[in-house]
């Protein structure tokens, strides 16, 4: 398991690179499709038996994608629950191109990741395609709050969420705005190590963090434990093997 979460974590990682120099084929894939309109950018990789979409964040440099963030006006359907409108204007954006792409290799199996805005993408492409095609998987990493609790209920496929420490873009939007988690929580302790933990010790931990980040000078806590980077990093069971030893 902690092998496939690294996998999508890297993947999540390729994302953010130029198609020429993201080295899908180091997971294994010998196919790749870049979908990118208007800001909203998705790769598409596959091989004989696989067929991954893979959504990238955030980046602060493009327009769309801040105001895509900021943009937390739900929207919805009375029956499946309310979404993020930013985030769901971000993926129609490519969704018709994806979905056409897709009709191609339903024969395989699909899994769904992505990293931050990409994670929240990754989210609501996985509630539309499950309805006519089974997902395998979604991996998220430093995933955003995406819809509310009927959205969330709604969902059935096997979702692994990843969170580092204090990763700050997890808490929004803020759940008093009726906006919830999917998933089954990974939670990455402050030494970078996953363990399973009650509330009451995520929350020593995340304290933890906050002060052991403050006495390094490091005030924005929150914004460095999103790097993608971490996620590769303590997701690895390379890694898992060396601070276990």
């Amino acid at each position: 398991m902690r092998k496939q979460i690294n996998k999508f974590a890297k993947a999540s990682m390729y994302a953010y690179m130029n198609k020429q120099d993201a080295p899908f084929s180091e997971l294994g894939y010998t196919e790749l499709k870049y979908f990118d309109m208007d800001g909203a950018q998705c790769y598409a990789v596959s091989n004989d038996k696989e067929y991954a979409l893979v959504f990238r964040g955030t980046e602060p440099s493009e327009l769309s994608d801040v105001l895509a963030d900021l943009n937390a006006i739900p929207r919805g359907s009375m029956t499946k629950g309310w979404v993020h409108s930013g985030f769901r204007n971000e993926l129609d954006k490519i969704w018709d191109a994806i979905l056409q792409h897709h009709s191609d290799h339903k024969k395989k199996k699909l899994y769904v990741c992505g990293h931050s805005l990409g994670a929240a993408m990754a989210t609501i492409a996985t509630s539309r395609i499950e309805e006519s095609t089974k997902v395998e998987h979604l991996y998220t990493y430093g995933s955003p709050r995406v819809g509310t609790r009927k959205f969330v209920k709604n969902i059935t496929t096997p979702h692994t969420r990843v969170v580092n420490n204090n990763d700050i873009v997890t808490t929004v939007p803020l759940f008093f705005m009726g906006y919830k988690h999917h998933g089954d929580l990974t939670y990455i302790n402050y030494f970078g190590h996953i363990r399973k933990m009650s509330l009451w010790q995520i929350i020593k931990d995340k304290w933890r963090g906050r002060w052991r980040a403050f006495k390094k000078g490091q005030p924005f806590d929150g914004a460095y434990d999103h790097g993608m980077a971490y996620y590769v990093k303590y997701t690895d069971p390379v890694y898992a093997e060396g601070i276990n030893k």
